[in-house]
């Protein structure tokens, strides 16, 4: 019997080859909201090795590797050894948070895990602020480039916020080389999110302020979590927003909406805002209000460039949005129960009802009107 030929004995000898591995993709906040959207996606993806997910509870993703810790916790380091990405989601912009106990939360999380993910060896880090960080201005271009300066405040709920962790962001590659921070900042985000500009489709008129200029862009939460994977995957690079292509005039908003308006004067509107919310009624800032007025709609080419396209249009974003808060009633960013909803909703209440009314009733009197 004669021997295999020595070129086929050796080819059988060979090991196989595996297909190359992902990267190790570790995600903080990945319990809840985003997080766990972008877990779910991730752990299903033949692009990515493995999933590590970091909270201060357990999930319901078992095919993640869980971590259980805060992620201030400098012990973080350790866990992220390993990892080849890290996307930071662990961030706090729940309107009802104490404003101070928030900014230390989201400051000093964001700052633990730059730090950390550096240590241990991660060589790209991403942020996940939002699109208001551009600011809302009367005479910002439509759309915004994704370079235009960052003229925002911190007068807007969490803004203040966003604005350190890019900061902190930009530092980060200085302070440690080889180091890459990615930034993705979304428009108005809408699927199971709570925010003051939800808030604003719950009310029974849309307040509009005379002379402003708003313009609506959406992104709905499905399309951030594929732009965040496109982020991890390295993909796209640097600073980009992401949201519906173009976007809506309040004349388009309220057409499709069927939700009448209330248009009120600039100082009423924003003197009520502020005075409503430093006597404890409503969540609200008075600098959440410009991003109801102004512009702040944003390009996305650099996630266009990539390959990557919007699975939501602008239109479709704002009915999945009004199906979502359908029942809820919200007056000055407050939520009322149905009781008081009905006599508020009689009485032609809007955003301001708790105190624009008077407010105007007491300025006419001055005026003699």
């Amino acid at each position: 019997m004669s021997s295999p030929d020595p070129q086929v004995r050796g080819a059988r000898n060979q090991p196989t080859r595996s297909a190359p591995r992902g990267p190790v993709i570790a995600v903080t906040g990945a319990a809840t909201g985003v997080g766990d959207l972008l877990t779910r996606r991730l752990v299903a993806s033949e692009e990515v090795g493995r999933v590590v997910a970091i909270d201060e509870r357990r999930g319901d993703v078992p095919e993640a590797q869980w971590h259980i810790l805060d992620v201030r916790d400098p012990a973080i380091a350790e866990k992220l050894r390993g990892a080849d990405v890290v996307v930071h989601l662990a961030v706090d912009l729940d309107l009802e948070t104490d404003a101070a106990a928030r900014t230390a939360y989201n400051v000093r999380g964001a700052q633990t895990v730059l730090t950390a993910a550096a240590a241990a060896g991660v060589r790209r880090v991403v942020l996940c602020t939002s699109a208001m960080v551009y600011g809302a201005l009367p005479d910002n271009d439509i759309p915004l480039s994704e370079d235009a300066e960052l003229r925002a405040t911190a007068e807007a709920t969490g803004v203040g916020d966003l604005l350190e962790i890019e900061r902190l962001g930009r530092r980060a590659p200085r302070a440690h080389p080889g180091l890459n921070v990615t930034v993705v900042r979304p428009a108005v985000l809408v699927g199971g999110t709570d925010t003051a500009l939800t808030r604003y489709f719950e009310s029974p008129r849309l307040l509009v302020v005379a002379g402003s200029r708003p313009t609506w862009q959406f992104c709905h939460v499905e399309d951030l979590v594929s732009a965040l994977e496109y982020a991890a995957l390295e993909k796209v690079d640097g600073e980009f927003a992401v949201g519906c292509d173009g976007w809506l005039e309040q004349e388009e908003v309220e057409e499709l909406s069927g939700i009448r308006r209330m248009e009120l004067p600039s100082a009423v509107a924003l003197g009520a805002a502020a005075r409503l919310h430093r006597i404890g009624l409503t969540p609200s800032p008075a600098g959440d209000l410009a991003y109801t007025m102004h512009p702040w709609v944003v390009s996305v080419g650099r996630l266009h460039d990539a390959g990557w396209r919007p699975r939501w249009t602008n239109e479709e974003v704002l009915s999945a949005l009004l199906d979502e808060v359908q029942g809820r009633h919200t007056v000055a960013g407050r939520r009322l129960g149905r009781k008081d909803a009905t006599a508020a909703g009689a009485a032609g209440a809007t955003v301001a009802l708790l105190g624009t009314a008077a407010l105007v009733r007491q300025m006419r009197k001055r005026r003699g009107l």
